[in-house]
């Protein structure tokens, strides 16, 4: 397997597994939800738009922009119904992009001012492989805190998914 088509490949595993974890999500009441824990970006619902702005950078980078790095803490939607729709409509772009790479993306660098103020310059390969990576990190993270919870958290197995 290539590379485009690795990237691909993980491009739907991401929009599957973000879909079972919001709906896992849906199912816990607000209290949950929110509740502050001992995890990045301090609850569930800090960890989903942590992702969802994360994506946005590095898609906005992908297309030419992203030059600056917003805080990482970003709140992009404080309603868990918004979130989910801009999270489904997000990946729905993540996985056209990549299903349509241009043919020199494996060649682009991508310049950028990350979070703490310093000047990166990123090859293609290694910013789409941190990009699918950073995902499932943050991804995990929510699995593990909804173990925590009265709803048991999805199966995320890549095998499965991809290879139901």
């Amino acid at each position: 397997m290539d590379l485009f088509a690795h990237f691909q490949m993980l491009a739907q595993y991401n929009r599957v597994a973000n879909e079972r974890t919001y709906e896992c999500c849906s199912q816990l009441g607000a209290v949950e939800y929110l509740k502050q824990r001992q995890a990045s970006f301090g609850s569930i619902h800090g960890l989903l738009n942590h992702l969802l702005l994360a994506d946005q950078i590095w898609m906005a980078r992908f297309e030419g922009g992203g030059k600056e790095t917003p805080p990482l803490n970003t709140i992009l939607f404080h309603d868990f119904q918004d979130l989910r729709a801009a999270r489904a409509k997000e990946d729905a772009g993540i996985e056209e992009y990549f299903k349509h790479l241009p043919a020199d993306f494996m060649s682009r660098s991508f310049q950028y001012i990350n979070a703490q103020g310093r000047r990166i310059v990123e090859t293609a390969p290694i910013a789409a492989a941190h990009f699918f990576n950073h995902q499932t990190h943050h991804r995990g993270q929510v699995h593990a805190i909804l173990s925590q919870t009265p709803v048991p958290p999805p199966s995320l197995d890549l095998h499965r998914i991809v290879n139901p």
